[in-house]
């Protein structure tokens, strides 16, 4: 069983950056594709970011690509997704998710583990 911790969802201004973390436990994260998707309020949750088991192929949404970049430390059992140039439309609470296949998926239904979100304000 895997389990997902993200961390670093805060608030900022419009223009900022955050560093989102989410650490992983359980066997075996190198070998998972890993995803980032988004929640705002009475919205549908929408894939973010993706990054495939070695860390070589990423996906984005076109929302957030220039913008925002996914990356993974096999070592530390740790992905993180670095925001740059936030606006508000933005704000939303950010998921962490795992998928036991190799290669990345912008398909909520393909993910295995979810961690619990953490919540990014970016005010105007």
């Amino acid at each position: 069983q895997v389990q997902l911790v993200e961390s670093g969802g805060g608030l900022v201004q419009a223009g900022g950056s955050l560093r989102l973390s989410c650490a992983a436990s359980g066997p075996p994260f190198s070998s998972y594709a890993m995803g980032w998707f988004r929640q705002a309020p009475g919205k549908e949750r929408e894939f973010v970011a993706a990054v495939n088991w070695s860390g070589k192929d990423r996906g984005y949404s076109v929302s957030v690509k220039g913008r925002f970049t996914i990356s993974r430390d096999s070592a530390k059992n740790t992905v993180y997704l670095q925001m740059n140039s936030l606006k508000p439309e933005d704000t939303a609470v950010y998921y962490c998710a795992a998928d036991k296949r190799s290669g990345y998926s912008d398909s909520m239904g393909e993910y295995d583990y979810w961690g619990q979100g953490t919540q990014v304000t970016v005010s105007s």
